[in-house]
């Protein structure tokens, strides 16, 4: 699939890294994997409305030197890692936001990698 904007690499890079497992999910489990330093790339919800949950995760990533991706909102964050169901139709159902996500492992790269890469570069 053709990726021309960071939210299509970001759909990319999570759809790919969700069949290997490389996924994570919620503050708690996130700033885990920061820690340890086992964390890729971060994206964070421009919507969080809790500045200590950004500040957290945004000093987490600076102190670790972990990329951090915003993404401007937690609903489609969420759906793109995968909290969802998907009905009969093939349509997302019961999103459930996610203020912040973690890529442990990007399984198969791809176009949407390498955008992503790219635009890491060049912040």
């Amino acid at each position: 699939e053709e990726v021309n904007d960071l939210s299509g690499a970001v759909r990319g890079v999570l759809k790919r890294a969700l069949v290997g497992d490389g996924v994570v999910r919620g503050l708690h489990e996130v700033a885990k994997y920061i820690d340890a330093g086992k964390a890729q790339v971060v994206f964070l919800a421009e919507s969080c409305n809790e500045p200590a949950y950004k500040k957290l995760v945004q000093g987490l990533c600076v102190e670790k030197n972990i990329p951090l991706v915003d993404v401007p909102d937690n609903k489609s964050l969420g759906e793109w890692a995968g909290l969802c169901k998907i009905d009969k139709d093939g349509l997302p159902r019961k999103v459930v936001g996610a203020s912040c996500v973690c890529v442990t492992d990007f399984g198969e790269e791809g176009q949407a990698y390498d955008y992503l890469m790219n635009y890491l570069s060049s912040k």
